[in-house]
C-alpha cells in the first residue's frame, strides 16, 4: 500500500528578521551585507532550524498524532503539509486533496453574516458553490447556531465563531485530513460532537495528522504518534508511548525542593507501566531509596498520596500503619503500590513520604510524579464507578435522544 503522506528527511530553516525603521539603520545594514563585513557569529545567529531531519509517513486509515512543547516544530510541520511553506531540504509528498482544520474561524469576514461566511469560507477551502448549497443545512445544524445564521459574525461570541468555522471545515470530503487544536472549540457538548465527527472521518479511511495538547484525544484517536523536541523527533511509536515520554520530560523539568532527612532518603519514584492511565483502571507506582535509622521513632510511618495540583488537596492518601507496611530501617528499600485510579480525567501528582503522626508533618518526601488520567468511559462527578448498564426488559422501548439544553449535557436517569 502506498503512503498518502510522506515526510522524508525534511529540514526547515528560518531567518531571524531585523526590522529597520529608519534610513540611518537600514543603509549601514545593507552595506554590511553587500561587502560581507558582518561578524561570522552574527551571520550564524541570524538563522535557526525549526525542523531537523524529520521523517514519517501516514498510510490510508492511519491517524498520526504529533505532540511536543511550544516551539517543538508542530506548527511548522503543518504549514509544510498544507503547502504554506516549502522545506529547506528534504521531500514532502501528499497524494490527494488536503482538508485542513486549522484556525477554523480565522478567515471569517466580520461584516458578513454567518450564511455569507459559510459560502465564503467554503470557497476558500476549495468547495464548489453547488457542494456548499447541498451541505448548507447540515453545516448549520451541526454548528447549532441556526437562529443566528443571518446575523453578522462580528456579533457572534468566540464560541459561536469557532462552532461555525469547525462545522464548515468538518464537512469537507478530503483525501488527507490535517487537524490542529480544533477539538477544543466550543463548550464540552460541542467538543464531544466535534471529536465524534473527526473519528468518523478517520474511520472512513482518510489518513489523518492530528496536532493537539489534549493528550487524551491523542491517546484515543491516534494509531501512532511522534514526539517533537526542538524540531527533531525525540521518540515515535504508539500514542501511549509518546505521551509517557512527554509527561516524563515535563516531570523532570518540574522537580520541586524536597523535604529531606538524612536517615531516610527517597531516590526515585516511577510508574511501572507508564505515566498515562485510563480513569477507573489500575496503575502501579514503585518507590525506592535507602535508610539508616538506629532508633526508629514510633510515630514515623511510610506514606503515599495522590494530589490534585490545581487545588493542592489530597485526592487519596494512605500510611504504612493502615496497611501493615513497616518503616524502612537499614539499607536499601523498595515499596510497590497498586491503585485503582477512580478519578476524573486530568493531571495528578503522586508522592511518597515519611509521616510523623505526632507532629503531623512530612519527615522526608520524594519528588512528585506527574500522572495523566484519560477518559475511557464518560461520566460526571468526582468518582469513576465503571457503570455497567443494561436493559433487561422495556415494555415500550424508545430510541435514546440527545440531552436537552436544560440538562447541561447530562442525561437524566
Amino acid at each position: 500500500m502506498t503512503p498518502s503522506l510522506v515526510f522524508d528527511g525534511v529540514w526547515k530553516r528560518f531567518r531571524r528578521g531585523q526590522i529597520h525603521d529608519s534610513l540611518r539603520d537600514l543603509v549601514p545594514a545593507m552595506f554590511r551585507r553587500i561587502v560581507g563585513r558582518e561578524p561570522a557569529d552574527h551571520v550564524d545567529s541570524r538563522y535557526f532550524w525549526a525542523l531537523r531531519d524529520l521523517s514519517f509517513e501516514v498510510m490510508p486509515g492511519e491517524v498520526l498524532g504529533i505532540i511536543g512543547g511550544n516551539g517543538a516544530g508542530k506548527s511548522t510541520t503543518l504549514k509544510l503539509l498544507t503547502k504554506i511553506l516549502e522545506p529547506t531540504a528534504g521531500l514532502v509528498r501528499t497524494n490527494g486533496k488536503i482538508g485542513a482544520l486549522i484556525e477554523v474561524s480565522g478567515g471569517f469576514h466580520q461584516d458578513l453574516t454567518g450564511r455569507q461566511n459559510v459560502f465564503l469560507q467554503g470557497a476558500i477551502m476549495g468547495m464548489r458553490k453547488a457542494e456548499i448549497q447541498r451541505k448548507f443545512d447540515e453545516i448549520v445544524e451541526f454548528s447549532g447556531i441556526g437562529d443566528f445564521i443571518d446575523t453578522p459574525v462580528k456579533r457572534y461570541s468566540s464560541g459561536m465563531n469557532a462552532r461555525l468555522g469547525f462545522s464548515i471545515a468538518a464537512h469537507l470530503e478530503p483525501d488527507i485530513l490535517i487537524i490542529d487544536e480544533v477539538l477544543a472549540v466550543g463548550d464540552a457538548e460541542f467538543q464531544a460532537k466535534a471529536f465524534g465527527r473527526v473519528q468518523g472521518m478517520a474511520k472512513g479511511g482518510a489518513p489523518v495528522v492530528l496536532v493537539s495538547h489534549q493528550l487524551d484525544r491523542i491517546a484515543e484517536l491516534c494509531t501512532k504518534a511522534i514526539l517533537l523536541e526542538k524540531g527533531a523527533v525525540r521518540t515515535s511509536g504508539t500514542a501511549k508511548h509518546c505521551i509517557d515520554e512527554y509527561l516524563h520530560g515535563l516531570n523532570l523539568n518540574r522537580r520541586e525542593a524536597l523535604v529531606t532527612d538524612a536517615r531516610i532518603q527517597f531516590h526515585g519514584i516511577v510508574a511501572r507501566d507508564g505515566l498515562a492511565v485510563f480513569s477507573g483502571e489500575q496503575m502501579t507506582v514503585v518507590v525506592h531509596g535507602t535508610a539508616d535509622v538506629n532508633d526508629p521513632p514510633r510515630a514515623w510511618t511510610p506514606a503515599f498520596r495522590i494530589v490534585d495540583p490545581k487545588t493542592g488537596h489530597d485526592v487519596h492518601s494512605v500510611t504504612g500503619f493502615q496497611r501493615g507496611i513497616p518503616l524502612p530501617v537499614r539499607g536499601e528499600f523498595e515499596y510497590e503500590l497498586t491503585l485503582q485510579m477512580n478519578v476524573p480525567p486530568g493531571v495528578y501528582d503522586a508522592q511518597a513520604f515519611i509521616w510523623d503522626s505526632e507532629t503531623n508533618r512530612h519527615v522526608t518526601s520524594s519528588e512528585r510524579l506527574e500522572i495523566e488520567v484519560f477518559e475511557k468511559m464518560q461520566f460526571y462527578g468526582g468518582t469513576q464507578m465503571n457503570t455497567k448498564w443494561s436493559a433487561a426488559k422495556l415494555a415500550s422501548p424508545v430510541a435514546a435522544v440527545p440531552p436537552s439544553k436544560h440538562t447541561n449535557g447530562r442525561r437524566s436517569a
